[in-house]
């Protein structure tokens, strides 16, 4: 099984270090992306250095920063290209822990989408405050509800893909390219009637380098989230007049 862990970074030249070092030893086998979107400070030379010394470390970079969900498709069309069985999401700043990715990997023969979950028996968060889990787990629970999905943590950001599953995607047609990025894919995935599993981990907030997320970002997924909660609503509702004639 061919694994390529796709690593977005911008300004990451304080955390990438350590988080590429964990993965490396955690899951020796995987191959990793650094997909980096021009950072000035320097992270995507680091990057470069690395992969000269080291042949499992690819570097894409790419024209400025235009968002996770576009890095991310970036990196999917990188990793099919070039065959591999299984493709990785995981954060560059450390609050997805490289050491729970071998239990992840474990559960994609038996799933399409295997999802790191915070909000699943056995999951848990470090360093957040209660308002921003009550943020969290209200997002997720506004975002299911209207679309109708099971996931707990459909927002989450830590995801092994099966080859197939991308293969069925049509990435021209997605439209988000912040956090709402996750549950678009989440939700393309369960439309597909793939199997999605979650599995639990530890998520760490972070403690170098700065965040990226910012309240356009949370504007931005919730108004997709009701916007595709409404239309396939309305789907349903005309298939069942339809139906009923």
């Amino acid at each position: 099984m061919r694994v390529l862990t796709i690593i977005p970074t911008y300004n990451e030249i304080e955390a990438l270090p350590v988080t590429l070092a964990r993965l490396r030893a955690a899951v020796p086998e995987s191959d990793v992306l650094i997909a980096d979107d021009n950072s000035p400070d320097g992270t995507g030379a680091w990057a470069d250095q690395i992969a000269a010394e080291d042949s499992q470390v690819h570097v894409m970079h790419r024209k400025g920063k235009e968002g996770l969900g576009a890095a991310y498709i970036a990196g999917f069309r990188w990793g099919l290209e070039r065959d591999y069985d299984v493709l990785v999401e995981l954060d560059a700043d450390g609050s997805h822990r490289p050491e729970d990715l071998p239990r992840l990997l474990a559960k994609v023969p038996q799933a399409h989408l295997v999802i790191g979950s915070r909000w699943v028996p056995g999951g848990s968060v470090v360093n957040w405050p209660v308002l921003r889990q009550l943020i969290s787990r209200g997002g997720s629970l506004y975002a299911r509800t209207l679309l109708g999905l099971g996931v707990r943590d459909i927002t989450a950001g830590f995801r092994a893909f099966r080859r197939e599953t991308l293969e069925a995607i049509d990435f021209d047609t997605i439209e988000s390219v912040g956090y709402g990025f996750q549950v678009d894919m989440t939700f393309r995935v369960a439309r597909l009637g793939f199997r999605i599993a979650e599995v639990p981990i530890t998520f760490v907030e972070r403690e170098l380098g700065v965040s990226k997320m910012s309240g356009n970002i949370v504007v931005e997924a919730m108004l997709n989230v009701t916007r595709w909660g409404l239309a396939a609503r309305w789907a349903r509702l005309r298939g069942q007049e339809r139906s009923s004639r």
